[in-house]
């Protein structure tokens, strides 16, 4: 609502041509967004999901009316159907954490929280663990036969504690999601070995491997459980190829797999966890080490085009490649995997090859995708007389690059 009535009041200032400042604009969507939702109060609306945001501090001075509103008010919540609380104050942490007020916002989610009794999922983003702990450890929090999803996003795990009496009290945990997340040591992994219940762990965003004696204590104990993982190598070749050991091992149940900064000395393992759990991979994407473009070295492309079109499963949601494809290992590639329906093709052709006859003849005439994106020097829907005949031929539907590539804001959306 508030992003609805932020658009609403920037157009109609725009529309009318006027020169406002900053404070009076801000002003006036305080007022707007305020009013709104007054009058949903007051027209006691059933409303099927209510989102509670603290983003930035522009939202924080006005968020506590609108708490305030919903607390003298407790039909309104009683019937909303679904509570959701997003907390991510990147941008304004020192305010926040050093406002004296804070400790009343937080009273304030609280209560509505005991009042709703069903919250069912809540994200933590950009290091706001101490709302997170004082939420959850609160006396008064009554949510754990109801709390079934939490998202870390960019937290930092660092000397926090009490995160296993955080998590034994919940009930009915059903998924946990850490993406791009800090501090994954052995301190945080002993916590979770503490547990008597399982750590179902759903999603692991790997941005730099730590420590690997953790991360294999980790994957020991949730492996199983994982789904959705993407991992950034780095540039020391024992840690990549211990991780990718320790995720062949421990993660069969795989069906999101992101592998970036690939180099060619881990490309056997690459294949061979591509095979592991070929049976639920539906999404795959992979990119190519850009310190191996930055000097020549394509080896990874050509071995991986070579091998993958083999070891794929019959059909993929999506496949996402950014490599240096040289024809001839395209056309393999191709050749290998004509049997697989692929729902969503993306490319990110590195090199200058013309990879377009290719995906003429082996792809469009074929129907084996529904969507295609490509982009190298030009985004493909801008090539011209090349693309018309993709689009017209077979109900291939061409799409903007970007538009068509699944980023990690897509998959919280999926998740929460």
């Amino acid at each position: 609502m508030a992003t609805f009535a932020n658009s609403w009041v920037e157009n109609i200032i725009i529309t009318s041509k006027q020169r406002l400042n900053i404070d009076l604009i801000c002003d006036i969507k305080r007022l707007v967004i305020i009013s709104l939702f007054k009058k949903f109060i007051e027209n006691e609306v059933n409303l099927n999901t209510l989102e509670i945001e603290i983003s930035n501090y522009y939202y924080y001075i006005f968020f506590i009316n609108i708490l305030e509103s919903i607390l003298q008010n407790t039909n309104f919540i009683y019937n909303t159907g679904n509570l959701k609380l997003y907390i991510d104050n990147k941008n304004d942490i020192d305010f926040y954490y050093y406002n004296n007020d804070h400790t009343l916002i937080e009273d304030r989610i609280l209560q509505i929280v005991n009042l709703h009794q069903n919250l069912k999922k809540i994200i933590f983003g950009d290091n706001n663990l101490p709302l997170f702990k004082s939420l959850l450890l609160s006396k008064g929090f009554n949510c754990s036969n109801t709390l079934n999803t939490i998202i870390f996003y960019r937290i930092n795990f660092n000397n926090l504690i009490n995160l296993d009496k955080i998590l034994e009290q919940l009930n009915v945990l059903e998924s946990v999601h850490i993406i791009h997340c800090f501090s994954l040591d052995s301190q945080f992994v002993q916590q979770i070995d503490n547990l008597t219940k399982p750590f179902k762990l759903k999603t692991l965003f790997i941005d730099r491997i730590p420590q690997i004696e953790p991360l294999q204590k980790l994957l020991q104990i949730s492996g199983d459980y994982l789904e959705n993982l993407m991992c950034r190598f780095s540039l020391v070749l024992s840690l990549n190829q211990q991780l990718l050991e320790l995720i062949i091992k421990y993660c069969k149940n795989i069906k999101r797999l992101n592998l970036q900064s690939i180099g060619k000395q881990i490309t056997c393992l690459v294949i061979n966890l591509i095979k592991n759990i070929k049976q639920n991979l539906n999404y795959l994407k992979i990119s190519e080490c850009y310190q191996s473009l930055l000097i020549g070295y394509y080896e990874f492309s050509s071995l991986l085009l070579q091998n993958l079109g083999q070891i794929l499963p019959s059909k993929l949601e999506y496949l996402h490649l950014i490599l240096h494809i040289k024809p001839n290992d395209f056309k393999i590639f191709l050749e290998n995997s004509q049997n697989i329906f692929i729902k969503k093709l993306l490319i990110m052709q590195n090199g200058n090859d013309d990879i377009l006859y290719y995906l003429r003849e082996y792809i469009i005439k074929k129907k084996r995708v529904k969507y295609l994106a490509i982009k190298y020097d030009d985004d493909f829907l801008n090539l011209n007389d090349k693309v018309k005949e993709f689009k017209l031929r077979n109900n291939i539907r061409v799409q903007n690059y970007c538009y068509l590539s699944i980023d990690i804001y897509d998959l919280v959306k999926e998740i929460y």
